[in-house]
């Protein structure tokens, strides 16, 4: 259980981080300075009053959006660097709205897991808002001037309305008077993604999240792993029954779905699960 303590701490301490700019809180404003042409590597909105640094997904789809239709190799670049040192460590430790989900999921409830068949398939989903959404329309669904849009963030992203939005709207007036249906329909996938993650964990990771799509193709091979001691494991399978992202610990343990959040790690009473950084 301190193991988990701690890494709260490290989730909480990560999101203060990279969204310190507490004025812009107060006075509705966003922080526009040098820090914002750096990326952090989860997923926290551009618009955040609080931000200092820019969204890696955000940034990939306003390069590629524009009238030349770039490729952002500084993002690309930036994201492979996150994904081959830390894999999926990012989700479990580093991104804010990770740490949003983690929180409501620990109000007292009824905890649902979605069968296994339909479960597996609804995890490629995933993948495809980050083929579709973040890496081909705003290449090829474009304006009169060759501009694209970011439609991820613009039509599905719940982080963006909870970070972005709502405080901005509620320190600027003129921004709550333009609100229409896209705020609408955006606040809505945000109460629905909230709501399901008090009862299901993680729900946004586990489906949506384009950025945890993209870490997920490192997990195997990123330089933080998990190993499990085959000299040590009785094969009671505690991890698996305990695993939240329900990872077949035994079988995978270094599974696309691992989030590297260590839970299997306090629950194994033989001390068979530990980081393995140097060695698959």
């Amino acid at each position: 259980m301190e193991r988990q303590k701690k890494r709260t701490l490290i989730q909480i301490v990560s999101a203060l981080v990279t969204n310190g700019n507490f004025t812009g809180f107060l006075n509705g404003t966003i922080y526009r300075g040098p820090l914002k042409n750096m990326c952090v590597p989860g997923l926290n909105c551009y618009s955040c009053p609080g931000a200092f640094g820019s969204c890696p997904i955000g940034s990939l789809q306003a390069v590629a959006g524009g009238r030349r239709h770039n490729f952002s190799f500084y993002v690309f670049g930036l994201l492979t660097m996150f994904g081959v040192f830390l894999g999926r460590v990012v989700c479990g430790f580093l991104c804010p709205f990770g740490l949003v989900q983690d929180l409501l999921h620990r109000i007292p409830s009824p905890k649902i897991r979605v069968p296994e068949k339909p479960d597996r398939i609804l995890r490629f989903a995933k993948y495809g808002f980050l083929l579709i959404l973040v890496l081909l329309l705003p290449v090829t669904a474009t304006d009169s001037f060759g501009n694209g849009e970011p439609f991820f963030c613009k039509w599905v992203c719940p982080a963006g309305t909870l970070e972005g939005a709502v405080p901005l709207l509620l320190k600027n007036e003129g921004l709550r008077e333009s609100i229409g249906f896209l705020f609408y329909w955006k606040f809505g996938i945000l109460l629905l993604i909230l709501f399901l993650s008090v009862f299901l964990f993680r729900p946004f990771c586990k489906y949506i999240c384009p950025l945890g799509a993209f870490y997920s193709l490192f997990n195997k091979i990123s330089f933080r792993k998990l190993k499990v001691d085959r000299m040590r494991c009785t094969g009671c399978r505690a991890c698996e029954n305990r695993c939240p992202m329900d990872v077949k610990v035994l079988k995978d343990i270094n599974s696309a779905e691992c989030i590297r959040c260590g839970k299997c790690m306090s629950v194994c009473a033989s001390d068979a699960i530990h980081w393995d950084t140097l060695r698959s």
